[in-house]
């Protein structure tokens, strides 16, 4: 069975949701850059999100965006003039379903910033979802885990947490409108 997959140079929505099925947040505009059996990598520039209380806000700038299709967590990296900041979301594999990338939130995030420094957030957050929503151990074992993966991977800096990565993107992205 092959999975559905966005075409490059079009523009989807993506839906986060959560472990209750209760959606999350909307962005209303993503760039596909490149979407492959690993992942679907995207940008997001002055797009509009929907919270789930109804709030509307505009991103402030581009941002790479890496959904993956058999990890538990997506990066958005975030280009700024300070810099590169990473913010990863600790949720399911993403799916695409013909008109949204989809994925479950589960609450723990970590922002990385430019200097190398990096904040696990939401904690709480994940320890008040967890009993609510009744998280098995299963979901607290991965959950927990890809903690500890994306902190690896940071300190690494493999793939997306590095600047020639998400440059790679940005160029591709300038490069595609370029030609439109």
């Amino acid at each position: 069975m092959s999975i559905m997959l966005p075409e490059v140079g079009t523009y989807v929505y993506i839906q986060s949701f959560k472990h209750d099925g209760s959606l999350h947040r909307t962005w209303c505009k993503a760039f596909i850059l490149e979407a492959n059996e690993e992942h679907i990598v995207t940008i997001t520039d002055r797009a509009w999100v929907i919270e789930s209380d109804g709030r509307k806000w505009l991103t402030r700038e581009p941002a790479i965006c890496f959904f993956y299709l058999h990890e538990w967590f997506n990066v958005i990296s975030m280009i700024r003039h300070s810099g590169i900041y990473y913010y990863c979301n600790v949720a399911s594999p993403s799916i695409y379903d013909g008109e949204a990338i989809k994925n479950i939130d589960y609450d723990l995030d970590i922002k990385l910033y430019p200097d190398g420094g990096y904040q696990i957030l939401d904690e709480s957050e994940y320890a008040l979802h967890k009993k609510e929503m009744a998280y098995s151990n299963e979901i607290d074992t991965i959950v927990n885990k890809q903690i500890d993966i994306l902190v690896n991977r940071m300190e690494k800096e493999m793939e997306p947490f590095s600047f020639d990565c998400v440059n790679k993107y940005y160029g591709l992205y300038l490069d595609m409108i370029s030609n439109q």
